[in-house]
């Protein structure tokens, strides 16, 4: 009876304690982070891996307490809409987010979507971190925009350089689906590649997003025999069956992009014929990893079931807008006040071994600071997985 009494007393306890975390747990107040991107559709895995890594390392942060701003513990809630690569939707998100009270909102993942957003970012105090590339969103006199990761005309450069010198490639062909975002990155890499020395032998073949048959559309391109084919702004979706029928029309030379891509896709859609295959990858190779970003993708791959390479870039977003509040707590509602702080703003990088720094760059690019500064990796792939190609660095 004395037993039963103890152990009575003893789940007591433990009840009483677990709601007393939960109350304490509970009294925390919410800071809301938005998410407005594609999650559906043939470009779907960009924004899905912006938005699970964001979740992912929310849910972290929630579970070890909470993260600290000018002694206030927030918890953070990622609120997030799918704007289905449509402008329009991506401004109802915008419009959603500002109702909300959202100051601070990751994406959109193409180039219209964020060109559409910056009226309502800016009337309403929104910086928002776009996964786009056109230039006139980061210079002045725009302000609320900070790229999210490398542009292509960053990227590319420096793709087509090492290919120059590692594989002699002399001749390049683009090809690009008929749409603003990646006919705008085929007009970008053109430039970079005549600016190298390359002879572009075709840039001017197009198709429609929905494609299934891309043999028709690649045929005349075949017959340019350049030593390099670049697929221009490609989604995740239309690369292994771009790749397929390239290869199965025999060419032998060079594919690359400028775009981040899903292995598993790849890997599905292409099979071996995908070896070879060259595009920007996560800003963490097996190297450059600390323990936090190995944390993070055994986190992110429990909480999904499956990994993005591409994440190991795109954890970087809200790391960068919490980091930039703590430096300024002023900010949570001032994005003037955020935006002084990033001409100065430098944290310790917690997914990078050594003693590498978070920071704002993009001055030579922009003419001021509106992206943050991550590392450029070039992957290849090979017999179903990225492989590290090599690292460089932009400012």
């Amino acid at each position: 009876m004395k037993r039963r009494t103890l152990v009575k007393a003893s789940v007591a306890a433990v009840v009483a304690a677990s709601m007393q975390i939960s109350t304490a747990w509970a009294e925390n107040p919410v800071l809301k982070i938005g998410f407005v991107g594609v999650t559906s559709g043939p470009a779907a895995a960009w924004g899905i891996s912006n938005q699970r890594s964001m979740e992912a390392r929310a849910a972290w942060l929630n579970e070890i307490g909470g993260y600290t701003i000018g002694g206030t513990t927030y918890d953070i809630e990622i609120v997030s809409f799918d704007d289905q690569k449509d402008p329009k939707r991506a401004i109802a998100g915008m419009e959603k987010m500002a109702q909300e009270g959202i100051h601070y909102v990751v994406g959109p993942n193409v180039d219209d979507g964020a060109a559409a957003v910056r009226p309502v970012a800016e009337a309403n105090g929104i910086m928002y971190f776009p996964y786009a590339f056109p230039k006139e969103l980061y210079t002045a006199p725009a302000s609320n925009a900070i790229l999210g990761m490398v542009a292509n005309y960053q990227s590319g450069p420096a793709i087509y350089k090492y290919l120059m010198e590692e594989k002699g490639v002399k001749t390049a062909a683009f090809i690009a689906a008929n749409e603003s975002d990646p006919l705008s990155q085929r007009d970008g890499g053109v430039a970079a590649a005549t600016a190298l020395g390359i002879e572009v032998v075709s840039d001017s073949v197009t198709y429609q997003v929905d494609t299934t048959d891309f043999t028709p559309v690649l045929t005349p391109i075949m017959r340019t025999r350049p030593d390099l084919l670049v697929l221009s702004g490609v989604s995740p979706a239309n690369a292994p069956q771009l790749i397929r029928s390239a290869r199965e029309l025999g060419f032998q030379g060079v594919i690359s992009t400028e775009t981040a891509q899903d292995a598993s896709v790849l890997r599905e859609g292409a099979g071996d014929l995908a070896n070879g295959f060259i595009s920007v990858g996560g800003a963490s190779t097996p190297e450059l990893a600390s323990d936090a970003m190995r944390e993070f993708v055994e986190r992110y791959t429990t909480m999904f079931g499956e990994y993005n390479d591409e994440s190991n870039t795109k954890v970087y977003a809200l790391e960068y807008i919490l980091e930039t509040l703590k430096a300024n707590p002023a900010a949570l509602t001032d994005v003037d006040a955020f935006q002084t702080t990033m001409d100065t703003f430098e944290a310790p990088n917690p997914y990078m071994v050594g003693d590498a720094k978070l920071r704002y760059v993009g001055m030579s690019s922009f003419g001021q600071k509106r992206q943050v500064s991550v590392p450029l990796v070039v992957n290849v792939y090979q017999d179903g997985a990225f492989e590290t190609l090599f690292v460089a660095q932009v400012d």
